[in-house]
């Protein structure tokens, strides 16, 4: 008789290698382990063999850069999606496409689970299973760390042991380090001292993608980016495909200190968490496109733009992506982008984005009316009547005021 199959997110950690003895001995499961490339490098090196060590009867590594990048990574910056005012939401962009691929492998397979390494304290437990069940409601999806009667590894000491004594030899200790999270878009870094917001951030020790600004070059550089209707098509005079641009953009951004934010945020779960994250091209990408949006958006398209994008980027951040709010939302997006086409300078200085000029054939910027030279499309005497207007609900709330303190004498 076949084994039932399951999926397994697998990332080569010692927390997704321990669960593949686990799942074979705790329910007898054929275990597929499906590494999802997101553009986090090195780190996929070596994980076939080790998956196969571990008791995989197959490793899946799926490279989805160039759909991260133009399906999940562009509708949030198009929309200045931010996460309390600090976030790029790197990691909550990357959970709805990792789980799209793992239903994929999952009906591919025939799979009747799907299993992942997320805690039952983090928001990742609630975008991949939120995803999941968006995408193939029928699918078991199994949570180890929240199985606690079956689950019983409370530390990396305790997963090391159980791996030895299943014969499995991984070049893992016991050592304690920061948690990562790395992606074409950023990475992540929580635990050791970054537990305590009394403490700053262990720099020297932490940063992968960045230097930070005191360590940058005393000179600033100079770049150049196009776009077409929001979307960067070139890069310092080369045109280069999305994924080309971000990682450019990385490489420029981690130079000069761009990017390092310390921040205390709400997880979904209700608790506060504080994390440093590295986004040096993402930071660059989102401040060079709402330059260019500055020119070419009127205002009330704006403003009803930047409260869309504070409910989309809590939206992305609870795992919400396949729901028809997002869907709504991005499609209003995307109307707005029509005419955000130009050319944006910039220049990149010890952590600071600096504007060096930007042009677009449909800038509503107009240099006869901003002048303070009388222009032909501006009469100076027409703001009398706005003026009276605009502040009709004052005036007429004052005179009544005025009235009341009159009678009341």
């Amino acid at each position: 008789m076949m084994k039932e199959k399951v999926v397994l997110a697998y990332s080569g950690g010692l927390d997704t290698t321990a669960v593949i003895p686990w799942l074979k001995e705790t329910f007898n499961y054929d275990v597929i382990c499906c590494c999802i490339d997101c553009g986090q490098g090195e780190e996929l090196d070596g994980l076939e063999e080790r998956a196969k060590m571990s008791g995989a009867s197959k490793l899946y590594i799926e490279n989805i850069v160039d759909e991260f990048c133009e399906d999940y990574i562009m509708p949030c910056v198009q929309a200045g999606a931010v996460y309390e005012n600090k976030y790029l939401l790197g990691t909550a962009m990357a959970r709805p496409g990792i789980a799209k691929k793992l239903v994929e492998i999952a009906r591919k397979e025939n799979a009747v689970a799907i299993c992942h390494g997320a805690t039952g304290k983090g928001n990742d437990q609630i975008r991949f299973e939120l995803g999941i069940t968006a995408l193939a409601p029928d699918l078991k999806i199994i949570a180890p760390w929240r199985m606690t009667d079956l689950w019983t590894m409370q530390s990396r000491e305790d997963e090391i042991e159980y791996c030895k004594q299943h014969g499995i030899d991984l070049p893992f200790d016991a050592k304690h380090s920061y948690s990562r999270d790395r992606n074409l878009w950023h990475i992540s870094h929580e635990g050791l001292e970054l537990e305590d917001p009394s403490l700053a951030p262990n720099y020297d020790d932490l940063l992968v993608l960045s230097v930070t600004p005191e360590k940058a070059p005393d000179q600033p550089e100079d770049v150049t980016m196009t776009f077409e209707k929001g979307i960067p098509k070139s890069l310092n005079g080369k045109e280069m495909k999305l994924s080309e641009i971000i990682t450019e953009l990385n490489s420029l951004g981690g130079k000069h200190g761009i990017g390092i934010i310390d921040i205390v945020e709400n997880r979904v779960v209700g608790m506060k968490s504080r994390g440093v994250y590295e986004t040096p091209g993402g930071t660059i990408l989102m401040e060079a496109h709402q330059q260019l949006e500055e020119l070419v958006l009127d205002r009330a398209t704006h403003e009803v733009k930047k409260n869309l994008a504070n409910k989309l980027a809590q939206v992305v951040y609870e795992g919400k992506w396949f729901t028809p709010l997002r869907e709504a939302i991005q499609a209003f997006v995307t109307s707005t982008q029509e005419y955000v086409t130009g050319e944006v300078k910039f220049k990149l200085y010890k952590g600071n984005i600096i504007k060096a000029g930007t042009t677009s054939p449909y800038s509503l910027y107009s240099e006869s009316l901003a002048s303070f030279t009388t222009g032909d499309l501006y009469d100076h005497h027409d703001a009398d009547g706005f003026i009276n207007l605009f502040g009709l609900p004052l005036k007429v709330r004052a005179m009544k005021l005025m009235e009341e303190k009159h009678n009341q004498k």
